[in-house]
């Protein structure tokens, strides 16, 4: 068996020797042990750098524990040769994410209590058991009876059949508030009781009248074969060469992402990503659900199905992490990869010799897909040809909703269905890129597009260049559409043929505005969405826009505070956090369900290559291509 290589995720067995090493650390905590999570720690540059095929590696694991019945977390790490604790850490004000396994737990301890119950039956909800109660965090909003406590503030649904879209039957103005350390319902916040929308919207094929037979079928096939391979973690096709890793937090993760093996990013992960919504009724002015930071994506990450979540010649790559007790945990075909045609990457036509040269794009996609609630976000990192990157989101699922009377959603929502109101938001995601543009040390600019002024050096008005301004301290900084401003991250030492400094160029393409007030409750807590770019010096302990410790937190940590610090990224080893997202005010369209709303950025070359790099690529006339019947 080979050896593993220091950037592949943990194994089973590696997640069985951390786990039985902190219970071993632990052994006070008895029955009440639980596990936030188990994940690598990933070990120093130099030390992967210098790693060689064969080399054993010093393996070590990092695992977050808590008590079931008090607040705080213990932060350990455990060598995986001999299980020893090499760190252990008590934080005492810390919150851990809420599990998935304690989702349902908050569901059945809301369904036992008796002012649940008489509230359900004056709504003339009498079976509890068509009841669906979501467990969201609670925020930070000053509540006196939830202060040192891990608290859940639930929504309520109605499912009125067994396969029914429960999110049609909001049980509006009931909130129980959840003590989830130990499942007391602390209180139950009623607004008002307006009656349950009744009218199923159901989307599952078997639900509707009839199925289209008007498309024929797409088929996507390689006969032979694939274009790239994949070792262990190490995936490799056309120039690229990237290594796949996964954690319960993140869920698909980037490492060492390199081109005709020159480095590009050390690392790339979706690091965070939070859902604010706009209105102020009721309870849903704490909806600011942090999804990453607050329950995590990896153990809510979906199976994924051939010929359906991927369409061609798919690899999967399962993802192993630890549940609430330590033990392993599959999450089956979590990561697909596959290739696809990109239409042309170039093409001209000389008319003086009537001659045409064309070369098609293709793509290498690697993906991941989890579900949160009733949202799904459809993860993309896409390789192409010519070395650009790009990271798109799908989302989709089902709107979050609420219940009016019929005709009056008021003016934070859209009236989807009688009495059904989704609400409007947004998404704000953040993705953490660990640069490395030939080599650690690095540098940024800012390239803004401007007017030449009206004078001797611009006489018929149409003079524009681009102006570069290096940024060289640590700092937020924010899109200008006017200036149609990019970034470039340069290299300290590569130079191309022209002796300009080899770089990659970010395109800021899904930036979004945030309406949330910045000192509000919500505001305080995600800092980090009110610059589209921050940017940092490289520290192996700053790895989450949010902070580490996302749930119930009061805002000080995050890279808001990192930038504080004002270190230098003039020829550093620079982190670049580009936050982008989506402005969502649903239409009747988004439901029962929602089609994908898509948002994302890309990374394109500029002067990273002396010339277009898709010129070595072969003439091809797709021989399975033919003239339509119509």
């Amino acid at each position: 068996m080979p050896s593993l290589h220091p950037l592949d995720p943990l194994t089973p067995d590696e997640i069985n020797i951390a786990a039985r090493a902190a219970r071993n650390a632990l052994s006070e905590l008895g029955e009440k042990l639980r596990f936030e999570l188990i994940e690598l720690a990933e070990p120093e540059k130099s030390d992967v750098r210098n790693f060689k095929p064969g080399d054993v590696c010093n393996r070590t694991a990092r695992a977050h524990v808590f008590a079931r019945d008090a607040v705080g977390v213990w932060r350990l790490e455990v060598a995986l040769a001999d299980g020893a604790i090499t760190h252990k850490e008590h934080l005492p004000t810390a919150q851990p994410m809420v599990q998935l396994e304690e989702f349902e737990l908050v569901e059945q301890a809301v369904k036992q209590d008796p002012r649940f119950v008489e509230a359900c039956a004056r709504r003339g909800i009498t079976d509890l058991s068509r009841v669906c109660v979501d467990a969201w965090t609670a925020g930070n909003f000053g509540h006196e009876d939830e202060m040192g406590r891990r608290v859940s503030h639930t929504f309520c649904w109605l499912r009125t059949s067994e396969r029914d879209n429960f999110y049609a039957h909001p049980i509006e103005g009931l909130n129980p508030v959840v003590d989830i350390s130990t499942m007391e319902v602390i209180r139950i916040d009623e607004h008002c009781e307006i009656p349950v929308p009744q009218r199923e919207y159901n989307y599952e094929a078997a639900a509707q009248p009839h199925l289209r037979e008007d498309l024929n079928a797409i088929d996507v096939t390689q006969p032979d074969g694939v274009s790239f391979s994949l070792e262990g973690s190490l995936l490799k096709w056309h120039e690229w060469s990237v290594r796949i890793g996964f954690n319960a937090r993140e869920a698909l993760t980037l490492h060492d992402l390199r081109y005709s093996d020159r480095a590009v990013l050390y690392r790339a992960s979706l690091a965070e990503m939070v859902v604010p919504y706009g209105s102020p009724e009721a309870g849903h002015f704490r909806k600011n659900v942090f999804d990453i930071g607050e329950y995590g994506l990896g153990k809510l990450t979906n199976a994924l199905s051939l010929g359906c979540d991927c369409l061609g010649a798919i690899a999967y790559v399962d993802g192993w992490i630890a549940d609430i007790n330590g033990e392993p945990m599959c999450m089956e075909n979590a990561i697909c990869i596959h290739e696809e045609d990109d239409g042309l990457v170039w093409k001209h036509w000389d008319y003086r010799l009537d001659h045409t040269e064309v070369r098609r794009s293709r793509r290498l996609v690697i993906s991941s897909i989890a579900t949160v609630g009733n949202y799904e976000y459809a993860c993309y990192w896409y390789l192409y040809l010519d070395g650009t990157i790009e990271y798109e989101i799908k989302a989709t699922g089902i709107i979050n909703t609420v219940a009016c009377e019929p005709g009056q959603p008021g003016k934070y929502g859209t009236e989807v269905a009688p009495g059904v109101v989704g609400q409007i938001h947004q998404h704000h995601f953040c993705v953490r890129l660990d640069l490395a543009i030939d080599g650690d040390n690095n540098a940024v600019y800012e390239c803004d597009t401007v007017a030449e002024p009206a004078g001797p050096l611009n006489p018929y008005g149409n003079a524009f260049y681009m102006r570069e301004t290096q940024l060289t301290t640590e700092g937020g900084r924010q899109r200008n559409a006017d200036t149609e401003r990019y970034w470039k991250f340069v290299s300290g030492s590569a130079r191309n043929a022209m002796g300009q400094a080899t770089g990659y160029r970010l395109h800021p393409e899904g930036s979004v505005r945030p309406f949330v007030a910045p000192d509000s409750p919500s505001g305080v807590r995600m800092p980090f969405v009110y610059n589209q770019l921050w940017l940092t010096q490289y520290d192996p302990d700053e790895r989450y826009p949010g902070g580490e410790f996302v749930n119930q937190s009061d805002g000080a940590d995050g890279v808001h505070a990192y930038a504080t610090k004002a270190r230098s990224i003039d020829n550093e080893d620079v982190v670049a956090w580009h936050v982008f997202g989506l402005h969502h005010l649903p239409r009747l369209e988004d439901f029962p369900v929602q089609p994908v709303a898509k948002t994302g950025f890309k990374l394109v070359p500029s002067g990273f290559f002396d010339v277009n790099p898709t010129l070595d690529l072969p003439t091809s006339s797709n021989a399975a291509s033919c003239h339509a019947k119509t």
